[in-house]
């Protein structure tokens, strides 16, 4: 009997859990996720409740309420201790032993490499957990008892730049609801080489549909920046620009977990764990991850540095590829290994109107420097989308399913993407070459 330890409950770690549990025989193998949350929160809604849109609750579910019902072990605890030698995590006061361990733990968020930068030691908000959004709701309101100028930002390093355009146009457009517009001066600033590279360059008409939009609603925009460092109500950029701001929201840069670097030989410098197609680590073959916790080399060399974006579907489509691989490995399924195909969709709504970017995958090949398709779309049909999206997306968390066939048929007929893809093991996952990327 095989014991499978999987570490994170969010969008990457709890379908993992429940495709691993309908891929093995629980007769034969365990499952267990270990979670710090007593929540799986849907995070691409939270900007949606910082704005008063929905409540936390919209968003989020009991985790003792949907994951020992699917016959998977929940173990409350924050990991703190991982030894790859021994097989076993220490999470709150429980070691556990394992035979194969999966990393989905998300990020840290790297607050701590801008000077200045919030919320807990400096003066700017973030949207990247519930904590944050409960105190950016409170401070957005605030604004809009007393309006100044706002700057929404990305901080050197951040890679997903999706919301941090979705947070500066409903921003916008919250304000113009209220008749505040006039007296807000939004700017937006982005270490992107230009607006719209999205941390995925020559996503086709990303570039052109999102700047005619910031000039639509004049919002203005510094690209190629980098944050230096923020004091109260004024942000300092590299090149010595000055930005006051009476609220300001900054996307920060990630580390991978604590517990994980701690461990040597592991991840790299950053904390993300380096990983094969397959998702293995290399030098522990009994060790995957997927999501923000795993190393996915930028391929672009750009001035300002950038991540690549990890998003919902990367996290599933690599998420299945793990359960797949260690099903095979274990001898239930009989077929090749696979990996995640690695194609992302990114909505993004902002009041009756709302864009959708496409690239799949996110790294182009190395030889051509394309996608198999990309695009970028507007439309006031996208808040419906999403929202549709959003409420599937939890009723299939709530139920245990992972990705039913019929979602499986919807991303490759809507947007060509399939999740895994059979591979070859024991191949490098980086591009063989890097190509500078300066300007649009």
């Amino acid at each position: 009997m095989a014991h499978v330890v999987v570490v994170g409950a969010g969008l990457g770690g709890l379908s993992t859990a429940y495709e691993l549990q309908h891929l093995l025989s629980k007769d034969e193998h365990e499952v267990t996720l270990i979670s710090d949350k007593a929540q799986f929160t849907f995070t691409p809604g939270l900007i949606a409740v910082m704005f008063g849109h929905k409540s936390m609750s919209d968003v989020q579910l009991d985790l003792d309420a949907i994951v020992p019902s699917k016959g998977i072990r929940l173990v409350h605890g924050k990991a703190t201790h991982l030894d790859p030698h021994q097989q076993t995590i220490t999470a709150g006061d429980q070691t556990l032993d394992y035979d194969y361990l999966v990393i989905a733990t998300g990020p840290q968020l790297a607050t701590d490499r801008v000077p200045g930068l919030g919320p807990e030691t400096g003066y700017t908000h973030s949207v990247c957990n519930p904590h944050h959004v409960v105190e950016a709701k409170a401070a957005w309101e605030e604004l809009l008892a007393n309006p100044g100028p706002i700057v929404v930002g990305a901080a050197p390093g951040a890679g997903c730049f999706g919301p941090l355009y979705e947070f500066a146009l409903t921003v916008d457009h919250e304000l113009r609801k209220r008749h505040l517009r006039d007296r807000v001066p939004i700017t937006l600033v982005t270490p992107e080489p230009y607006i719209g590279h999205l941390g995925v360059r020559d996503v086709h008409n990303a570039h052109k549909v999102i700047s005619k939009l910031l000039a639509e609603k004049d919002i203005q925009f510094v690209d190629n920046a980098a944050i230096a460092r923020v004091e109260p109500e004024t942000m300092i950029l590299a090149d010595g620009q000055r930005l006051p701001f009476k609220f300001s929201m900054v996307l920060p840069a990630f580390y991978g977990a604590q517990f994980l670097r701690d461990v040597p030989g592991l991840t790299n410098d950053k904390g993300f764990v380096p990983m094969l197609p397959t998702q293995q680590h290399p030098d522990f073959a009994n060790i995957y991850s997927l999501g923000v916790a795993s190393h996915l080399a930028q391929p672009d060399v750009t001035s300002v540095p950038i991540g690549l974006p990890k998003s919902g579907e990367m996290a599933e489509g690599m998420g299945m590829a793990v359960a797949h691989n260690i099903a095979r490995d274990l001898g239930v399924i009989k077929s090749a290994p696979v990996k995640a195909t690695l194609g992302a969709v990114c909505f993004a709504e902002f009041g009756n109107d709302g864009l959708v970017f496409m690239a799949n995958p996110v790294l182009p090949d190395p030889a051509t420097g394309r996608y198999d398709r990309s695009f970028t779309l507007r439309g006031r049909w996208v808040p419906w989308a999403k929202q549709a999206f959003e409420i599937y997306y939890l009723a299939k968390m709530r139920f245990g399913a992972a990705v039913p066939w019929f979602e499986w048929l919807g991303l490759k007929t809507l947007f060509g993407i399939s999740l895994i893809k059979k591979t070859v093991p024991n191949q490098p996952t980086d591009p063989p070459q890097e190509t500078p990327v300066l300007s649009q």
